[in-house]
C-alpha cells in the first residue's frame, strides 16, 4: 500500500484529494498538512517510523512558502518520499525548478478525477517496474520506470466531453472575475461558446471543488447562480 500524503491549504480541496486517493485501489492517506512546516514535519516524523510517507501530493501555493521548499526540505530525508505537484501554476519557470527539485509527476488545476487516477496508477506501475530488493539497477530497469512515468493516457486526461482548451479558458474567466464571479452567460460571452456549454464546464469546476456557486436572488426572473474560483 502506497502511503499518502495531501498538501493543500484549502481544507475543502484536500478532501477532495483525500477522497479521490480514497477512491485509487493501492493507496492511502495517512495524512494532510498545510503549510511548508507543517508537510516537512509530518514527512520527517513519518521517516523516523517503520511506515514513512510514500507519495506527496504537494500544492506549490502555501500559505507559509512554496511547495517547491517542501520538496526541497524532502529531498535530504532518508527515505526520501516521491513527490507529484498538484497545483495551478503554468509558468515555465515553475515547472523547470519542480523538475529539478524530483517532482516525478505535475497535475494541473482544474483537473478529472480520471486525470488524477491516471497519474496515481502510473506512478503504481513507476513503482511496480523496479526491481525490489535491488540497491542497483540495470539501464533497461531504469528505461522501463521512467517510460511509465513520460507514458500518457489521452482518455484520461481529456475525458469524452471535454476540451482542454474550453476547460482551461473558462477556468482562466472565473479565475480573472475575482470574488464577483461569473454566471454562465458571462463566461459563454467571454469564451465564445454557447451558455450551455459554458454551464457544463462551470459545473465541472464546481463539482471538483475549484469553484463556489453562489445563488443570486433579484427582484424579478429566476435566481442567478455565480461561480467564484476558490
Amino acid at each position: 500500500m502506497i502511503r499518502v500524503l495531501v498538501v493543500e491549504d484549502e481544507r475543502l480541496i484536500a478532501e477532495a484529494h483525500r477522497s479521490y486517493v480514497e477512491r485509487v485501489p493501492g493507496f492511502e492517506v495517512v495524512g494532510v498538512a498545510n503549510t511548508v512546516v507543517g508537510a516537512v514535519r509530518a514527512v520527517a516524523s513519518a521517516s523516523a517510523t517503520d511506515a514513512p510517507v510514500d507519495l506527496v501530493l504537494l500544492d506549490l501555493g502555501l500559505p507559509d512558502g512554496s511547495g517547491l521548499d517542501v520538496a526541497a526540505a524532502l529531498g535530504g530525508l532518508r527515505p526520501a518520499p516521491d513527490v507529484i505537484a498538484i497545483t495551478s501554476a503554468r509558468e515555465m519557470a515553475t515547472v523547470r525548478a519542480a523538475v529539478s527539485q524530483g517532482v516525478v509527476l505535475y497535475l494541473l488545476k482544474p483537473f478529472t478525477f480520471a486525470a488524477f487516477r491516471d497519474r496515481l496508477e502510473r506512478y503504481l506501475a513507476y513503482r511496480s517496474a523496479l526491481p525490489s530488493g535491488e540497491s542497483a539497477l540495470s539501464q533497461r530497469d531504469v528505461d522501463r520506470a521512467m517510460a511509465v512515468l513520460r507514458s500518457t493516457d489521452s482518455r484520461a486526461t481529456t475525458p469524452k466531453g471535454v476540451a482542454p482548451q474550453t476547460l482551461d479558458e473558462i477556468s482562466a474567466t472565473v479565475r480573472d472575475a475575482g470574488d464577483s464571479g461569473v454566471t454562465a452567460a458571462e463566461a459563454a460571452a467571454a469564451v465564445g461558446v454557447s451558455r450551455v456549454t459554458a454551464w457544463r464546464y462551470l459545473e465541472r469546476l464546481a463539482d471538483d471543488v475549484l469553484a463556489d456557486r453562489r445563488t443570486e436572488y433579484g427582484r424579478t426572473g429566476r435566481p442567478q447562480v455565480r461561480y467564484v474560483w476558490r
